[in-house]
């Protein structure tokens, strides 16, 4: 039986699906504490048991993103906060490579949020 968190990889029509894929390998590579968890029907990341950050897609456009669930309190260019009061998101754009620096940069602030 295929676990409910497999089968979300598995429902993804490319290129989104090798862009949650490489960030399912990519994101717990950060810190031995990043678990990945499956919460609200989506793939959630855990630093610590405490939620770090979620992958999605927008709704209208399709593009993947991910969700930061501290993003409120880290600055960085590259998030967007829309209508959200706590999240901020980092859109990436699944037709280019995945931009590892902004990615890495932004997930270690998230984590000393943690500390």
């Amino acid at each position: 039986m295929i676990r409910p968190i497999d089968q979300f990889y598995i429902d993804q029509q490319e290129p989104v699906q090798s862009v949650f894929l490489a960030l399912r390998a990519y994101i717990p590579s950060l810190h031995p504490d990043i678990t990945e968890e499956w919460r609200y029907r989506l793939p959630f990341f855990y630093y610590k048991g405490k939620m770090l950050c979620y992958l999605w897609k927008d709704k209208k456009t399709q593009i993947p993103y991910i969700g930061i669930v501290k993003g409120n309190q880290i600055e960085h260019p590259a998030l967007h906060q829309g209508d959200r009061k706590r999240m901020k998101v980092l859109y990436l754009n699944p037709n280019e490579d995945l931009p590892i620096t902004t990615i890495e940069t932004v997930l270690t602030e998230a984590i000393k949020l943690y500390k």
